[in-house]
């Protein structure tokens, strides 16, 4: 499409970035047949197609509204309408452009400024964030009428199993520990440690690398990300240097968020190269195994029946390779037949936290379609959308690699 960017927006990255991303739009509306959000509203606002005109109002001099927030705030990224498009939009990285220049102009509510600044400041540190999800299973007996919905909030305990606490193989490779998932699903990097162990693979987690960045990323604050990005990048370094073999992700968005390092990062001139380095390297949990034997796991699961939810990060980031349904038949387990499997589940990182209406609705729609084939338990990729699943789901609802255990 054509484009009359404002001159003094248009002589920056961004600017030039956008004004590339617009002009391969050609407004076929191919989008809307994969928007979860678009699916449920049936608006033309709430469609890539509709948000990508919004962007570009603002974008050629338009001043944006609270009602332009309000529908870039209900898109999920979950890139989805990326995998349909036949020009190749690159849909998200326009959406980051446009959610962080309509934030700088729009202001928001002090409840809602509230919430994000909690999110950013307690989510992103795992330490921080154990401590709360600590205290609110204390309180948990004490949320009742009004605030019964909290519950749903607060993983239920796991009962935690160890990792192998030594470093005893040739190989290895790197793994990021997380935020929310030490606390919230422990036993996820512990297992997957455990595989690798079998494989003959260490299985490190660098102490000094944190969030991914995805959280401050999708929430418009864009130089805290990058600041996530360099803290990784310098922790991991030394490792790589060493010759660790790959990055390995076990939550699918923070995999997604540190595939595009090297974008992010590009006009860096200290990191660009290391930055770009690391995005080559990393990779999800099933893609790393997928490369290795596994023959040994042929007998784990024993025909159990798994219905599989293959997180948006995973089916659509262009960076990760999703072989977790292979991974599992191989190991011995019946995967049932799951309809409309690339809708998102609603979680999307603070998604189910900023649009809880939107995101139950996709939830229940993405439960029935989970239900459908009469599993035994629930499997994902991602801590997100295993804990918004889990809250409503009425069976087990695991992390992939933990029935390999």
């Amino acid at each position: 499409m054509q484009t009359s960017i404002v001159e003094s927006f248009l002589n920056t990255p961004d600017g030039q970035e956008a004004d590339r991303i617009l002009r391969a739009c050609t407004h076929c509306g191919f989008c809307t047949a994969t928007c979860p959000t678009y699916q449920l509203t049936g608006d033309e606002r709430d469609s890539p197609r509709g948000r990508i005109y919004l962007i570009k109002q603002v974008l050629e001099g338009n001043t944006p509204t609270e009602r332009t927030q309000y529908h870039l705030d209900r898109c999920l990224t979950c890139r989805a309408c990326e995998t349909t498009c036949p020009s190749g939009v690159e849909y998200a990285k326009l959406a980051d452009i446009g959610r962080h220049l309509v934030d700088q102009n729009v202001e928001r509510s002090n409840r809602e400024k509230a919430i994000r600044f909690a999110l950013r400041h307690i989510a992103a540190y795992r330490h921080r964030f154990a401590f709360v999800l600590a205290m609110g299973r204390a309180v948990a007996p004490l949320l009742v009428g009004p605030l019964a919905p909290l519950r749903e909030k607060i993983p239920p305990r796991r009962e935690a199993i160890a990792a192998p606490s030594e470093r005893r193989h040739a190989r290895k490779m790197l793994v990021l520990q997380g935020c929310v998932q030490p606390a919230a699903a422990p036993n996820t990097n512990a297992v997957a440690a455990r595989v690798f162990d079998r494989l003959g693979i260490d299985l490190v987690a660098a102490p000094g690398a944190g969030c991914c960045g995805a959280l401050n990323q999708h929430l418009s604050q864009r130089d805290q990300a990058l600041d996530n990005a360099r803290q990784n990048i310098d922790a991991w370094w030394p490792y790589i240097e060493d010759g660790a073999e790959a990055i390995v992700m076990t939550a699918s968005g923070c995999g997604a968020e540190v595939c595009e390092y090297g974008h992010m990062l590009r006009n860096d001139p200290v990191y660009a190269e290391r930055a770009a380095r690391v995005s080559e390297l990393t990779c999800d949990l099933s893609d790393a195994l997928a490369r290795e034997d596994l023959s040994g796991l042929a007998d784990t699961g024993n025909g159990r029946r798994v219905a599989y939810h293959p997180p948006c990060t995973l089916q659509n980031a262009p960076g990760l390779h999703d072989n977790v349904a292979e991974i599992l038949a191989q190991a011995g387990y019946k995967l049932t037949h799951v309809s409309n499997s690339h809708l998102c589940c609603g979680s999307a990182g603070s998604y189910s936290i900023l649009q809880p209406e939107m995101a139950g609705e996709l939830r229940q729609n993405k439960l029935t379609s989970l239900a459908a084939g009469n599993p035994d338990m629930i499997a994902t990729a991602n801590i997100g959308c295993q804990l918004h699943l889990e809250a409503k789901a009425g069976m087990p609802v695991r992390h992939w690699v933990e029935l390999l255990a």
